[in-house]
């Protein structure tokens, strides 16, 4: 398998874990989102800690990294999570997570504008277009009922931020292939500081309730744990856009998950949004798949020794 597939498939994994990451958000309850940032974030340090320890690494020689990596990182990941947890506390769920899931389809517009030799295509902006068709079905809603709520106006703006913030880490992550992915342990850590911080400035300490502290456990072991270093291996060394295609498959994982926990309803607004979100993506990555190729592939006649 060649080195770049393999590191897609290695990044691909962080895309499974996420998909449970609204669910165990929800879990959470009352628990505010930079205190959920903090202690989500320890886990996923301390995880990183016990690896360097397991093999003898020194802690110092993972964390010299160049200032830029620690900006771009620390940024991406405090950003990204603590505007995803307060929109997740304040918005419905069900639309909240598609509002989120922009962020493949941003992907492969990004990597279009910044990455070399990837040009921006008419597909790319028809692909957006579509993107930000479900996204206004979603906001703006439908039928009778066709009318913004301003009570979730802060979290929808929080979805579609940290979307937008997330896609531009992922890929000008790849800037930085040099940067060991187990340095993402100390990203980690400064991410848990700062949201630290940040709670005790301005949020009151909620004690989680055992099952709460079940699902941050799983949080941090998971989708905020191994999940980064998975996906930062597969940004730096994989296809970024072919990991953008395998992530739109996410918000029909974890909306079905939200609505089999009794965390949402399938309704046909939230379904032509779905539609219209993950197939205006899959539009935008249209030239990933070369069926010219693989039809050169299947049909190469196979020799024998």
């Amino acid at each position: 398998m060649p080195p770049s597939s393999r590191a897609t498939l290695i990044g691909a994994i962080a895309l499974l874990l996420w998909s449970c990451q609204a669910l165990l958000t929800r879990l959470t309850g009352a628990v505010p989102p930079f205190q959920l940032v903090a202690m989500t974030f320890s886990l996923a340090a301390l995880l990183a800690l016990g690896r360097w320890r397991i093999r003898g690494e020194s802690p110092l020689t993972r964390l010299r990294q160049p200032v830029g990596a620690w900006a771009l990182s620390v940024t991406g990941l405090f950003g990204y999570h603590f505007l995803y947890f307060t929109a997740l506390k304040i918005a419905p769920p069900v639309e909240t997570t598609l509002l989120n899931y922009l962020w493949p389809l941003l992907i492969v517009l990004f990597s279009a504008l910044l990455v070399r030799d990837e040009p921006l295509r008419p597909r790319h902006i028809a692909g957006a277009l579509a993107g930000l068709g479900g996204a206004a079905l979603l906001v703006l809603g439908g039928g009778q009922n066709a009318a913004f709520d301003p009570a979730f106006a802060l979290g929808y703006a929080s979805a579609v931020a940290c979307s937008i913030i997330w896609a531009l880490y992922s890929v000008l992550n790849r800037r930085y292939r040099n940067v060991p992915s187990d340095a993402v342990g100390g990203f980690c850590g400064a991410t848990a500081i700062l949201a630290l911080i940040s709670h005790l400035l301005f949020e009151s300490w909620v004690w989680p309730q055992p099952g709460q502290w079940v699902a941050i456990l799983a949080l941090g072991l998971g989708p905020l744990g191994a999940a980064f270093f998975v996906w930062d291996y597969g940004c730096k060394h994989g296809n970024i856009r072919a990991l953008g295609t395998l992530a739109y498959g996410g918000p029909l994982v974890s909306i079905g998950l939200l609505i089999l926990h009794g965390d949402g309803e399938l309704t046909e607004q939230v379904a032509l949004a779905a539609l219209l979100i993950i197939g205006g993506a899959a539009l935008g990555a249209g030239d990933l798949v070369s069926w010219r190729g693989l039809r050169a592939r299947w049909t190469r006649p196979k020799t024998h020794a």
